[in-house]
């Protein structure tokens, strides 16, 4: 019991500590963000790519282009594996209501559609709109809330589709897997798919698409799909929220964000536990004395202090998961309402997996080796104040720290590049540190004593020199971490909001014929439309590579969804601006030969610039060289083609139709109804919910990037006040020396403040030059952006650095301050 007791009055002692209390805080903030971002990152994932039920309508779609129905048995396999299914058939075809024939796009679902979201639903015009989780009965239909003008009916009246009559029950505002294939043609129509054979529409080679939907567990689902992968046909595409072109970039890029956030909070937390916890080996140097005095062996010092450290561990990663389960329930709060669904909450044991390591090897990758080095350092060094901390032992726990500290970030993002960006962003950061250290200790050597504030500061600096540079080392280095993070959550955010602005084009016009093209144009611009650029479309299959059947020359195990069906091809004079070249050169003005091709559909066929790609176009064959590759993006809602040809090239006389988009306000919409009537032949395809969705989810995404940047913010502000606290005793004691021999209380707090804040300008330059070699490499490496220079931090982040760091340092004078000089230099001592 005694003994019991003892340990319980030590560990008592320690935990009044300032030292112990910053590791403990660095601990549990590190936990706290670690374990957030890793359980939000594992939510989004679960919410928006395991379920995906606002977008396909299942979590699976298994879409049949050549004509045939999914075979049945496949159904029955997947539902005997625990898995729901339904389905649906998509085509066009002519109805015709009241005196009027219209061009729409049906979609025939069964009882089960659909399996994951809900279909909005208006029993009338000015009726409330309600959420369904069915679509219409037998012998009913709902229409695109344009078509009542369109074909002249009301909802209770009837129309003709082929050979079957329907009643009109409804009006169709929204569908869950609308619209993000861009295929799809508007009006469209909803019906029941027990009527499609009684209409007589679908013939022997009718262009027609069967769609059967999954929904189930994603173990399940994985299992389902390794029966289904070998029975699969060229003309079968397997589909998850992952093949959405419109969305999966943003997706892609908040989940790197979130890993760049998880990485630097790591980075942050080893920061501050080593900072923190040296400070406290040091302090133990006289209880270690006075343990070896007392007969008590190296061993025993190691297993007490080995003891303390489990038990920090212990309490920050308790601590840490107290504080972060409440903020992943308000970040999964904010994903479930930009989905417009109940809150789904997916909490994976595995996900806390990162946090907990990182507190582990933050202890005794950074704590315990300056305790360590203390146990073997005999009793009568430790009382003479030499720690014996120098040498091969401590350059030997340096090279553990860092390669335990990038062990963990790598282990966490999974992303060799984000590890060299940030490695290699450090390396620059020390190099520099080590020129200014030279220059710094070459320029103050010469200074002499004074009662000048700002002399008093500088001699400060090299007094403290080997501390000062450290801490300038430690502040930039923290300092680059978050002002990285910044600039690429600016980066982010400015990208989305550039590619999906509030004049988005929202509509698309397909199937425009060449001599309409001219009338199309002066329609809208008649009534104030900006028109996006026209685009010419052919359609036709890629079906050689060098000459090689295009199945033979790409490997078996690549996935290329491009090679299942027709792609849309295209001719154009100039680069979209929102296209990059990675490779090769675009069009000279007169050259007609060669096809630019994107750049992601490149990598896997596995082609590079130089190869000749044949396509079949109707009963034409045309075979081109790549001159060029490029990004795309996709998810920018405007016309996007894998393929591009140069004007009089291989497309040449080849038939086409023009595609273009334009913005349209939704109280303008009666404007497609006089479209409709004047082109009746041309489709128009609304996507203007589907933009409203995306621009909500990425505004929720970024309050959740708030969040998490607030939680790394915090962390920084943590590892500043474990270095600012590294030399506390001494300041205090050369404060209490200042006082004794007269020094007034103002000189006082104006040189400590001063010579914090040159800590702190000094360390936000070289952080912010940093930063912007960091970003730099993330951003062409892992985000896939333009880099920018970030002028606009260039004096902020300095400035708000020294002002940070001056009233950090003017906290430390408090006991100077308000306590005699005499009892401050007892207490020291």
């Amino acid at each position: 019991m005694n003994g019991a007791s003892q340990k319980l009055s030590s560990v008592r002692r320690d935990w009044r500590e300032r030292d112990v209390r910053v590791v403990l805080a660095a601990l549990i903030i590190a936990v706290a963000t670690v374990a957030t971002i890793a359980l939000f990152a594992n939510q989004l994932q679960h919410t928006l790519v395991s379920s995906a039920s606002s977008f396909l309508a299942a979590d699976r779609q298994l879409e049949a282009e050549n004509g045939r129905p999914v075979p049945t048995e496949w159904r029955a396999e997947a539902r005997s594996r625990g898995l729901q299914t339904a389905r649906m058939v998509q085509f066009s075809t002519m109805v015709f209501g009241g005196e009027q024939f219209q061009l729409v796009s049906v979609k025939a679902v069964d009882d089960d559609y659909p399996l994951r979201g809900e279909i909005e639903f208006q029993p009338a015009l000015g009726a409330p709109r309600t959420m369904t989780s069915g679509g219409p009965a037998p012998g009913e239909v709902w229409l695109n809330p344009r078509l009542l003008k369109l074909l002249e009916v009301e909802v209770g009246d009837t129309i003709d589709v082929g050979e079957r009559t329907l009643e009109v029950s409804g009006l169709l505002i929204r569908e869950p897997d609308g619209g993000f294939n861009m295929t799809a043609l508007a009006p469209r129509i909803m019906m029941h798919h027990e009527d499609v054979a009684a209409t007589g529409v679908i013939q022997d080679g009718s262009r027609v698409e069967y769609v059967n939907l999954f929904a189930g567990d994603e173990p399940a689902l994985e299992r389902f799909y390794s029966w289904l992968e070998p029975r699969l046909e060229p003309g079968h595409e397997w589909e998850s929220i992952r093949d959405g072109e419109a969305l999966s970039e943003s997706l892609a890029r908040a989940e790197r964000f979130l890993l760049l956030g998880g990485s630097l909070a790591v980075l942050l937390a080893a920061v501050a536990v080593a900072v923190a916890s040296r400070q406290y080996a040091i302090g133990q140097r006289d209880t270690v004395a006075l343990l070896k005095t007392l007969g008590v062996s190296s061993r025993a010092i190691g297993k007490l202090y080995l003891s303390r450290l489990a038990l920090w561990g212990l309490v920050g990663i308790i601590g840490g998961l107290v504080v972060a389960l409440p903020l992943f329930w308000m970040l999964a709060n904010l994903v479930s309402e930009a989905l417009d669904r109940a809150v789904d909450i997916h909490f994976d044991v595995s996900a806390l997996t990162p946090a907990v390591l990182t507190a582990v090897v933050s202890l005794f990758a950074f704590a315990y080796p300056p305790i360590r080095r203390l146990r073997d350092v005999p009793a009568m060094r430790v009382l003479r104040s030499q720690p014996g901390e120098a040498g091969t032992r401590a350059w030997l726990d340096v090279l553990i720290a860092v390669i335990a500290v990038f062990g963990l970030v790598y282990l966490y993002a999974r992303e060799v590049s984000l590890v060299l960006a940030l490695l290699g962003g450090l390396a620059a950061l020390m190099g520099t540190l080590a020129l200014l250290g030279w220059g710094l200790v070459s320029s103050l050597k010469h200074m002499s004593g004074g009662g000048n504030a700002w002399r008093l500061a500088l001699i400060g600096l090299y007094r403290h020199r080997r501390a000062s540079m450290s801490q300038i080392a430690v502040f930039a280095m923290t300092l680059m971490l978050a002002t990285t993070l910044i600039l690429v959550r600016s980066s982010l955010l400015a990208d989305w909001q550039a590619q999906l602005p509030e004049s988005t084009p929202n509509h698309f016009l397909i199937n425009i014929a060449p001599e309409a093209v001219d009338d199309v144009r002066a329609f809208l611009e008649a009534r104030d439309l900006p028109l996006d650029t026209l685009y010419p479309m052919v359609r036709g299959r890629l079906t050689e590579i060098n000459d090689q059947p295009v199945r033979q020359a790409v490997s078996k195990d690549a996935k290329v969804n491009a090679l299942n069906r027709e792609l849309n091809l295209t001719w154009m004079d100039d680069l979209p601006a929102d296209n990059r070249i990675v490779d090769g050169q675009w069009f000279e003005e007169d050259q007609t030969q060669g096809v630019s091709i994107e750049s992601e559909l490149a990598d896997k066929l596995g082609v590079k610039v130089g190869d000749t790609l044949t396509f079949t176009i109707g009963s034409d064959q045309v075979s081109e060289p790549i001159t060029s590759i490029r990004t795309v993006q996709w998810d920018s809602m405007k016309p996007n083609f894998y393929m591009a040809f140069p004007p009089g090239g291989g497309l040449e006389g080849m038939p086409a139709t023009w595609i273009t988009s334009f913005y349209l306000e939704g109280d303008e919409k009666s404007d497609l109804n006089s479209f409709a009537r004047q082109f009746p032949t041309i489709s128009v395809l609304e996507l203007d919910h589907i933009i409203e969705r995306i621009q909500s989810i990425v505004k929720q995404v970024a309050q959740a990037i708030e969040a998490i940047l607030a939680l790394i913010l915090a962390a920084a502000l943590v590892v500043m006040a474990a270095v600012v606290s590294a030399t506390l005793q001494d300041r205090q004691r050369e404060g209490a020396l200042l006082r004794t021999l007269g020094g007034r209380r103002s000189l006082l707090v104006r040189s400590t403040m001063l010579e914090f804040a040159l800590l702190g300008l000094f360390a936000g330059i070289l952080g912010v030059v940093a930063a912007e070699a960091a970003v730099w490499a993330l951003q062409y490496r892992m985000f896939e952006g333009e880099f920018r220079w970030h002028w606009n931090l260039v004096i902020p982040v300095p400035l708000i650095s020294a002002m940070v760091l001056a009233l950090l340092g003017r906290s430390q004078l408090k006991p100077v301050l308000n306590v005699s000089p005499m009892l401050l230099l007892r207490r020291l001592e």
